[in-house]
């Protein structure tokens, strides 16, 4: 099991307030808008990936004109956003459960496992961005974290609430921006430099 350490207070990283309106909001327009407002400040460049469409009837109302009359939502093969930040590509996934006690592996798809995995072998960071609206507590998790249960997902078939709030990144959930997720990505690559130092001098 590997361990965290956020260093921070969970307690200060909830809302003070909560509207119904906010309640109701999405984790995705969350994210969306935090990407506006980093891009706006130049602070990161990060952009949600088109879901993918398969269009299965097209029309042709005119010569010049093409309307695609008959479409459906295809299964999303890779992460849902990926752009730069400070020198570093990000590659993550946004997950939104109701559950008290645990995060389902079965949310994810083999293809998105493999596509953070393979983002990690080129030296990009891959996490998942998620949303427990019993709490409403959003967390940064290490994809290392996700792997780990991967794995052994024959034995556990999800993620215990506990390990994610210990081994997670809390992230502060504020108006501007609406997810501050930057703030932790930086106390994530704090941990994983400190980390690597001390294996350099072991």
């Amino acid at each position: 099991m590997i361990n965290y350490p956020n260093g921070m207070n969970r307690r200060t990283l909830t809302h003070t307030s909560t509207s119904h309106a906010r309640r109701g909001m999405r984790l995705e327009d969350w994210l969306n808008e935090s990407n506006e407002y980093y891009l706006n400040r130049g602070i990161a460049v990060i952009h949600k990936k088109p879901t993918p469409i398969q269009i299965v009837k097209v029309d042709y109302p005119k010569r010049s004109a093409v309307k695609i009359t008959e479409a459906y939502y295809k299964e999303a093969s890779t992460t849902d956003y990926n752009g730069v930040y400070n020198g570093l590509y990000l590659d993550f996934e946004a997950k939104t459960t109701k559950l008290k006690t645990r995060f389902p592996l079965d949310n994810f798809s083999h293809h998105q496992i493999q596509h953070m995995d393979a983002c990690e072998k080129q030296g990009g960071i891959s996490f998942v961005i998620m949303y427990f609206k019993h709490y409403e507590l959003c967390y940064l998790v290490p994809f290392s974290l996700i792997k780990e249960y991967w794995d052994n997902r024959k034995l556990k078939q999800s993620i215990p609430y506990d390990v994610i709030a210990h081994s997670s990144f809390p992230i502060r959930m504020g108006y501007l921006p609406r997810l501050a997720y930057i703030e932790a990505v930086d106390h994530y690559l704090d941990f994983l430099k400190e980390d690597s130092d001390e294996s350099i001098e072991k």
